[in-house]
């Protein structure tokens, strides 16, 4: 499997397709009422349902790009290519484990869940107050340390545009 320069159509589709969900999830997420308060709603459903679908986008991401290598950018010093692929492989886990922090939450609570008021979602436990306790705020944490790191992407980002004017941000964007 040889290296590519340039991601490809797939990834780059793969890639701002979970930006925008992402930034639709993070609206919801605050905009919706107090998940402490009661049993989930629509906005509870409709926010444990684009989860899924965008742990499903991370997925399949992270299988392309095992399957579809991109060589690293030569003219990056080694710094910047180390710190590139730390962040890159730390927000495929943290999604992964806001997703998960989410969903045992709701299962812990006992809520029964479903994928767009369509399929019934499995629990991941069984309802435990005692680790509705212990996990509460996990999720709240993840989701902020991911918020934090999608910030040091987008500003390295910005930097090689605007900055360094590489063009390392012509290979992820749309065209």
């Amino acid at each position: 499997m040889t290296d590519r320069l340039q991601y490809g159509i797939t990834a780059k589709v793969l890639h701002w397709l979970v930006v925008a969900l992402l930034l639709v999830q993070y609206l919801i997420g605050w905009l919706m009422p107090d998940v402490h308060a009661g049993p989930p709603g629509a906005p509870m459903t409709f926010h444990i349902s684009l989860g899924i679908v965008i742990l499903t986008l991370i997925v399949l991401r992270f299988a392309w790009r095992l399957t579809h290598p991109v060589a690293p950018e030569s003219s990056l010093p080694p710094w910047q290519r180390l710190t590139s692929e730390v962040v890159h492989w730390t927000l495929y886990l943290l999604v992964l484990a806001t997703t998960v922090t989410g969903w045992l939450f709701a299962s812990f609570r006992g809520w029964s869940i479903s994928f767009f008021y369509l399929v019934p979602l499995p629990m991941l436990a069984s309802k435990s107050e005692a680790n509705v306790k212990a996990l509460d705020g996990w999720h709240q944490a993840m989701e902020w340390t991911l918020l934090v790191l999608i910030g040091i992407h987008v500003a390295a980002a910005i930097a090689h545009i605007f900055i360094y004017r590489d063009r390392i941000m012509q290979r992820m964007l749309p065209g």
